[in-house]
């Protein structure tokens, strides 16, 4: 039976910016009805970024699609008091404020579990709520070099480099969603409601391959590589006549289909390429003859050598984002989403990569406006039209 696998499910947003609002917009995705709690006439710092004049921004349309907008003044006791009657009523409350700010205005996790013991509360900020970095201030560029990433990634002969996008912003939301849908399920098998920490250098570090592990043990130290793998070749991004091309070969099977293919046979039963080991030590000359013969091609005249049709290694184009709105095999999994919009006249948005069987769509496809919701959301919590007036003529929604 069609449904949405987390209908049903109330949480109330405090995110803001990008790594929280992104977990958020997982869960809306998925069918929870996400409440975005904003301040009171400017909301979330994402709104103002790139859009057309006078637009909320398009990465805030994104990073918040699907959710309810209200709009509550945390630092009057009036709207501390609105907050924890939402709360009442919640499932999660969800956070990214620097570690202890909540608690700074009378509602840390206690006071919200108290209000209703059955309310997941969940934090992500940059270092955590413990250890002597708790409460430091972050941005993604930070996570990613706290976190073991920025140091992995780049050429040899030049400077760290950051992740594309806000990735280190993004692999923190991953691990709050997945923290969130956790504790949610944890509560519906015992009744008992966790809170959850998430600090972003945690998540990163937790994703830089298996660096430590293998350091801790036989002493290779992480070295920035480019595109290339540590431990085998040819693993690597070669420029084609008409763009850039990515060639893997993980095993001693596809390195011999891979040295027929480009019309070196012998390579694939010479001593010194026997063993990935012996590969990785001798990656430049390798990566030379690749490169060599990739140059003489166009993208899918390579791709059709060493694609499904002909040496079936894995081997793909690289593609911009902006390019893979067309993309047939991302259109075929519907991960490209077109909304008309009152304003805009269409959005474009990353669809949900979660592919549930029968599941239905998120029920609000946009993401809404500035306390879009207000009346909607107040009056499910029973205040009148009149009191809510007021409560705007003194700036507390």
């Amino acid at each position: 039976m069609a449904g949405r696998v987390l209908e049903g499910l109330r949480i109330l947003d405090l995110t803001r910016v990008v790594a929280g609002p992104f977990a958020t917009a997982i869960l809306a995705d998925l069918g929870a009805d996400v409440v975005k709690v904003e301040r009171p006439v400017t909301g979330d710092d994402y709104r103002y970024g790139p859009s057309p004049k006078g637009e909320t921004s398009l990465s805030f349309q994104n990073t918040n699609r699907g959710k309810r907008s209200i709009t509550l003044d945390l630092r009057c006791e009036e709207g501390r008091e609105l907050f924890l009657r939402l709360v009442a009523g919640a499932d999660a409350v969800v956070e990214n404020f620097r570690s202890g700010f909540l608690a700074a205005q009378g509602l840390g996790a206690e006071t919200l579990q108290a209000r209703n013991p059955r309310c997941v509360v969940a934090s992500l900020s940059g270092f955590g709520h413990t250890g002597p970095r708790a409460g430091l201030a972050s941005y993604d560029i930070v996570a990613q070099a706290a976190g073991g990433l920025l140091a992995m990634t780049g050429f040899s002969d030049g400077p760290p480099v950051r992740g594309g996008g806000a990735l280190g912003d993004f692999v923190g939301g991953l691990y709050l969603a997945l923290g969130i849908a956790a504790a949610l399920l944890e509560r519906e098998r015992t009744g008992v409601a966790r809170v959850l920490d998430v600090s972003n250098q945690d998540a990163i570090f937790a994703v830089t391959d298996s660096a430590v592990s293998i350091f801790e043990a036989i002493g290779a130290p992480t070295e920035r590589l480019g595109n290339q793998h540590p431990f085998t070749a040819p693993y690597d991004c070669f420029e084609a006549r008409d763009g850039w091309v990515v060639v893997a070969t993980a095993s001693n099977k596809l390195f011999r289909a891979l040295c027929a293919a480009i019309g070196r046979p012998e390579l694939g039963t010479d001593e010194r390429y026997r063993t990935h080991r012996s590969r990785a030590a001798r990656r430049e000359e390798i990566n030379a003859r690749v490169g060599e013969w990739v140059r003489g091609l166009s993208c899918d005249e390579v791709l059709a050598a060493l694609g499904p049709d002909g040496a079936d290694l894995p081997c793909a184009r690289v593609e911009r984002p902006e390019d893979l709105v067309r993309d047939p095999q991302l259109l075929a999994r519907g991960m490209v989403e077109r909304h008309p919009h009152p304003t805009l006249g269409e959005v474009t948005f990353h669809g949900n990569p979660l592919r549930f069987a029968d599941a239905e769509a998120r029920s609000l496809a946009l993401a809404p406006a500035l306390g879009e919701h207000n009346a909607e959301v107040y009056a499910e919590l029973g205040l009148a039209e009149a009191e809510l007036e007021r409560l705007g003529r003194s700036g507390v929604v």
